[in-house]
């Protein structure tokens, strides 16, 4: 494997380099083309959650116009790491910008906890539906659906500015290696060169903050949503009820297991080799499995996507015969 001369004068410094998965050329070329498969299938799979939701008019409801917004912001998430990691793969000097690091850091975060914020929304969305059902087209009306949203979006993209400018205007010193595939305050913050126990508190308050407070609120839900499915007396009226609220508890489980590992563990020390697979969990394998979760246990989706389906090959036939 080749290696990274890298210097060590902090007045040099002009951006950082991300290991990734360092291993042979050959080994990087492979993770390329995996990666690169899995980048394609996350970005058709959300895509077409999100044509299913826009031509069938059955799906415009409150659930699937969030699953549609929740699919479209998995496509940026995605997108926020992925194709630098595939760039990355190819090249010898593996080095990013100090400004695309931070970038990287903003936008991976925020739409992360935008993630997060639209969970939680997902959940008070079947806390509605079950436990208020006569009253839920009065509740979840569109206009409510869509201040929700845009609350998700805002608030997601709000939370972090205040920390990335902090450790942005830290100075760094010695090595410029982040031992990674993105941009994590956690190796970031090990590069500075004097630690400021004041500024790394604010972070552990601020940084959690948003993975905390939806978590909690869709534990708080799904209590209440138990409850009263507890009190239905049919055993088929029960499967019904779990079955409208299982994607997204699966979905849930997902997300909000890899994180917990990497974020919500006594301590945040993890071997590199660890967080580098964790985060790719979240960060990757996650999105690309939620459009498989939700169209395997939806029949309404699984009918809006075959029709979707049909209509591509009929207009790929009609094209073929043409020519």
């Amino acid at each position: 494997m080749k290696t990274l001369s890298i210097t060590s004068n902090s007045s040099t410094i002009t951006g950082f380099i991300l290991l990734g998965f360092p291993c042979s050329k050959e080994g990087q070329i492979l993770l390329f083309v995996l990666f690169f498969i899995v980048y394609l299938l996350t970005l058709m799979g959300n895509a077409s959650i999100i044509c299913a939701v826009r031509w069938d008019q059955k799906l415009h409801t409150p659930m699937y116009l969030l699953l549609a917004n929740f699919s479209f912001l998995e496509i940026w998430y995605v997108t926020s790491t992925v194709p630098n990691m595939l760039a990355n793969f190819l090249s010898d000097t593996k080095i990013i910008s100090f400004s695309g690091c931070f970038l990287q850091f903003y936008f991976f975060f925020s739409l992360g906890s935008t993630e997060c914020f639209f969970l939680a929304v997902m959940a008070f969305d079947r806390y509605l539906a079950i436990c208020r059902p006569l009253h839920y087209p009065a509740l979840m009306t569109g206009r409510l659906c869509n201040i929700l949203v845009i609350s998700c979006w805002v608030l997601g993209f709000l939370w972090f500015p205040v920390p990335i400018i902090i450790i942005s205007q830290m100075s760094f010193c010695g090595s410029r290696i982040i031992d990674h595939f993105l941009c994590d305050p956690g190796p970031l913050l090990a590069l500075t060169c004097k630690k400021i126990p004041l500024i790394e508190m604010i972070l552990s308050i601020l940084s959690p903050l948003p993975l905390i407070i939806p978590f909690l609120f869709i534990m708080g839900s799904y209590a209440l949503v138990l409850i009263a499915v507890l009190k239905v007396p049919s055993a088929s009226g029960k499967r019904k009820a779990f079955s409208t609220c299982g994607s997204h508890l699966a979905v849930v489980a997902l997300f909000y297991g890899s994180v917990l590992v990497m974020y919500g563990s006594p301590t945040s020390e993890h071997e590199a080799g660890m967080q580098k697979l964790v985060t790719l969990f979240y960060s990757v394998l996650t999105p690309l499995l939620n459009p498989v979760i939700y169209s395997l246990r939806n029949k309404h989706m699984k009918t809006a996507l075959k029709a979707i389906l049909g209509e591509i090959k009929n207009w790929l036939s009609k094209k073929i015969l043409g020519n």
